[in-house]
């Protein structure tokens, strides 16, 4: 991996995230190479954090998240999604960011195929569910490394305007971490690639 692309993911989620937007993410198989510019993410801050999987230390389901910088961390959610993380900072600090959503900017035929769901291009990596679907990423690519021709990240030539650059609370994350006290998520703004905001549903109260 790049010696100065690594150092500047050496950082906290929160700085990093912002300037992911713009990023290109590509993932390339036997099957070919999908690339997504990314438009959307969200920053969280491990064990500081209480909307993050590493909030109460680590287990083997997110040892990935506790670095180092330069690989990614891949869950599976619901049952029935997987969801790709950048991660951030040094070692021992489980800081990563959430590859929300993005467009589709090469390798459009194969997306299609592994998203024969989608209504058009825009929605072929619109959410991280669909993100990580549409680059043919599994709990099997937890722990990744970039690496030139396999996985990569390329950071774009000129830094997204903070004028197009929107924030606010993270999506569908439950309790205090999904409040305004904690606006991570980062987009940009006009992008039609962005997925809709949705705070957590309520859990329901058991009967008595």
């Amino acid at each position: 991996m790049d010696a100065a692309l690594l150092q500047w993911l050496a950082r906290s989620a929160v700085d990093v995230a912002p300037g992911l937007l713009g990023a290109r993410l590509a993932s390339t198989t036997a099957e070919g190479t999908v690339g997504v510019r990314i438009t959307e993410v969200e920053a969280y801050l491990g064990e500081h954090d209480p909307g993050s999987h590493a909030f109460r230390g680590q287990t083997n389901r997110n040892k990935a998240m506790f670095g180092p910088a330069g690989h990614i961390y891949v869950y599976f959610t619901y049952g029935m999604h997987h969801c790709v993380n950048i991660v951030c900072g040094h070692p021992g600090q489980a800081t990563g960011v959430l590859i929300r959503a993005g467009e589709v900017v090469d390798g459009v035929p194969l997306a299609e195929r592994r998203r024969p769901s989608a209504r058009g291009a825009l929605e072929l990596a619109r959410g991280p569910a669909r993100l990580a679907q549409a680059l043919g990423l599994t709990l099997a690519d937890n722990g990744r490394a970039f690496v030139p021709g396999e996985l990569e990240l390329h950071l774009p030539p000129v830094p997204a305007p903070a004028a197009h650059v929107r924030s606010g609370p993270r999506v569908g994350v439950s309790g205090e971490g999904g409040s305004e006290n904690y606006p991570w998520r980062f987009w940009l703004e006009g992008e039609k690639t962005v997925s809709p905001y949705r705070s957590a549903k309520p859990r329901r109260r058991s009967a008595d």
